[in-house]
């Protein structure tokens, strides 16, 4: 598979930890990101630049996407930059972008339409695991695509799973980005009324980390809010994204997901403090300035 030609498309916090990892293992890889500087790191190593989506998957049989929204995916994939009308037919396309249901069943009907087959293959974890290759890949498609392609998968992760039919793969990772908006949020006001209540804040914190409240992420994130530190791991303004697609799909299926939308304000107002682009941990520090115009 070595010998497989890749194109990646989007070179984000998640997308040149994933492809690093593909040039490590010798894969021939052309790249294309919107921002063109990103991509130097990747061309010392091995990558070649595309100018344009288009040109970037032409000659590929792999081509994977990892791009901030449905938006852009659109407009990568169908739109101007063309890179499904490149895709040669047979070519397997990997969308791993956090997008919805619908768009990946859109795109499947496009990609049908050109003879090409979509897996589904979002994944968990943020930057450090993209760069170490710790991803969890959640699949959805047919069996027969995802198995040519999991020795690529498995480069870049520390499993596949697959999850199920086409579109499986972005609602389980909606449902998990769900779960970790709400703990995020909810862990931001518990950290605050810590602070508020004039607890000792490092003995709290090791009591809510260590027993049944503290889940990977919790242990994780409060290490990130007690200090301050917010340089990107995970985008704020992108867990806000994920928690209105989650919304949606709840909403489709008949169901109010409050907590989501409880953790979206939160999010949302973080947005409108000029936070979006920093870790998403820094949503505690709007308790933190309300606490302050209080005095």
């Amino acid at each position: 598979m070595e010998e497989t030609k890749i194109a990646f498309l989007g070179l984000g916090l998640m997308g040149s930890g994933m492809a690093g990892r593909l040039l490590d293992a010798g894969y021939p890889l052309s790249v294309y990101n919107r921002t063109a500087g990103k991509a130097e790191a990747l061309v010392a190593r091995g990558a070649r630049v595309a100018r344009s989506p288009r040109e970037a998957v032409s000659g590929a049989a792999v081509v994977i996407s990892m791009l901030a929204d449905v938006v852009v995916c659109r407009d990568v994939w169908l739109g101007r930059g063309e890179a499904l009308e490149a895709a040669a037919p047979g070519t397997i396309l990997v969308e791993s972008s956090t997008v919805t249901v619908d768009w990946i069943h859109e795109l499947e009907h496009a990609a049908q339409e050109r003879g090409c087959e979509l897996v589904d293959a979002p994944v968990t974890g943020s930057k450090a695991q993209a760069e170490s290759g710790q991803l969890l890949f959640l699949a959805g498609g047919t069996g027969e695509a995802l198995g040519k392609i999991t020795p690529v998968l498995k480069t870049m992760g520390r499993d596949v799973v697959h999850v199920g039919s086409i579109g499986s793969g972005a609602r389980l990772k909606l449902i998990n980005n769900f779960l970790a908006g709400v703990q995020t949020a909810s862990l931001a006001e518990a950290l605050s009324l810590v602070e508020r209540s004039g607890l000792e804040k490092q003995k709290a914190l090791t009591v809510l980390t260590e027993g049944a409240s503290g889940s990977p992420l919790v242990k994780l994130l409060s290490g990130r809010m007690l200090a301050r530190q917010y340089e990107p791991n995970f985008v704020l303004k992108l867990m806000a994204k994920d928690l209105r697609y989650a919304i949606s799909e709840a909403d489709q299926q008949a169901l109010d997901l409050d907590m989501g939308r409880a953790a979206l304000r939160v999010f949302e107002h973080a947005i409108s403090a000029g936070q979006g682009e920093d870790d998403m941990s820094a949503v505690v520090e709007q308790f933190r300035s309300q606490a302050e115009s209080a005095l």
